[in-house]
């Protein structure tokens, strides 16, 4: 069998070979050193909240933190994995932030510097919609060590759970990942950049923006029969999924009411919905 490698499994493989079921990722890792009395900060994607889903490095991270600086977003289950890190709760609904971002950047920056192993855990991945870029800018443009460590992107989490590619040879060769606002918390009306038929959009946060955001595409000229989804709770027990098309689905969410947070994917490959999933009846379907 060859050998393997590569940071992560140095840690996790003893012996040059590997042999099955070698390894126990409940072992608690080490410290992680800090340099000069310095902490450290690690940006974590936490995915769309099922542990199971979190990467071995992200496992690992969490195990070694003194500080959680989490999201709104982020699990009981995924916090639970370390119940002796101290938790401060940053996260920011619609309209509603517990701070400010300059303070949730200034706050990484102290507490590392106090010599703590800092996890600044983010639903999905830190670099996608998740503002990593801006606190990584502050952290080391403070002196502090910081490293991102990747985790599922709510896109590919919801396209997985509800059977929805968001690739197909037949039906989209592209996709884009759209936020639903911009900077200023003002809505996302570029849709020129949204009208070609061979791809696979996804809107982030912009279920309180759909209507505006249906009646702008389909001013803009995006089909009426466009197939249009939205999907809420991604990967939770409580995940639901309105599956119609860009001109109806308006009308289904004003009955369905489907809660925040939800992703939409509009595309035509959202037509493959009824077809792979068939058998499929553990959460509840609202399809026309």
């Amino acid at each position: 069998m060859p050998s393997i490698s590569s940071p992560v499994s140095v840690e996790l493989f003893p012996h040059d070979s590997v042999k099955e079921n070698c390894f126990d990722l409940l072992k608690t890792p080490k410290p992680a050193k800090a340099v000069q009395n310095q902490g450290k900060v690690y940006l974590v994607g936490a995915g769309t909240g099922d542990p199971e889903l979190l990467t071995i490095k992200a496992y690992k991270a969490i195990l070694k933190a003194d500080v959680i600086c989490y999201d709104n977003l982020v699990s009981d289950e995924i916090l639970a994995i370390n119940p002796t890190a101290k938790k401060i709760y940053v996260g920011k609904k619609c309209a509603k932030h517990s701070m400010s971002q300059q303070d949730i950047n200034s706050l990484l920056v102290k507490l590392a510097k106090q010599g703590k192993i800092v996890i600044r855990l983010k639903s999905g991945d830190p670099f996608i919609f998740g503002r990593g870029g801006e606190e990584m800018q502050t952290v080391i443009g403070a002196g502090v060590a910081c490293e991102s460590i990747a985790g599922i992107t709510t896109a590919l989490a919801v396209a997985n759970s509800v059977n929805i590619p968001l690739t197909h040879r037949d039906y989209a060769q592209s996709v884009k990942f759209v936020t639903g606002f911009l900077k200023a918390d003002t809505p996302n009306e570029q849709y020129a950049e949204l009208l070609a038929d061979n791809q696979t959009v996804v809107f982030y946060m912009g279920l309180n923006t759909l209507p505006n955001l249906t009646q702008g595409l389909l001013q803009a000229g995006k089909s009426a029969d466009t197939p249009f989804a939205i999907i809420a709770n991604v990967s939770r027990p409580n995940e639901q999924v309105l599956v119609a098309t860009l001109s109806t689905i308006q009308a289904l969410q004003n009955d369905a009411k489907l809660p925040s947070p939800a992703v939409m994917i509009m595309g035509e490959v959202v037509s493959l919905y009824n077809e792979l999933n068939a058998s499929r009846q553990y959460y509840q379907q609202l399809v026309v």
